[in-house]
């Protein structure tokens, strides 16, 4: 894997991610360990201070798939939230949390479910709940 990013993860998305990591059991959730990783690597920031480029949690991200190209447009949300759209991604999946904390123009290499390693790159950050002025949700 290539060297990671900085990441910025907000104080809030990092107490709640905490919280659900502390009640999550590691052998049923084989994402823990990947977004406890992240989380670990991550500067944290108030949700007022977070840069408007940045995922954060309840972010709506445009994202491709190097070398194909292929983009996704996704929303980040936490598992309970997964069954609401098809257009969610949850924190858990391996994506979800290479996602985490990116800015546009980041990318970040991740292992692919069944093995093997695809390039994220962040297009755009087309919605982030603190950019909106949503800091209590």
């Amino acid at each position: 894997m290539s060297d990671k990013p900085k990441i910025i993860v907000s104080s809030l998305d990092l107490e709640r991610l905490q919280t659900l990591l502390d009640a999550l059991p590691a052998t049923a959730f084989p994402g823990k360990t990947d977004l406890q990783a992240e989380l670990d690597r991550a500067e944290i920031v108030e949700p007022e201070a977070m840069p408007p480029s940045v995922v954060t949690m309840n972010s709506t991200v445009r994202f491709a798939i190097d070398p194909s190209g292929e983009e996704f447009c996704l929303t980040l949300v936490y598992p309970k939230d997964v069954t609401t759209g098809e257009d969610r991604i949850s924190v858990l999946a391996p994506v979800g949390s290479a996602l985490l904390g990116l800015a546009v123009g980041d990318h970040i290499d991740w292992p692919r479910p069944g093995g093997g390693v695809m390039q994220v790159r962040i297009v755009d950050v087309v919605y982030q709940p603190e950019r909106a002025g949503e800091r209590h949700r």
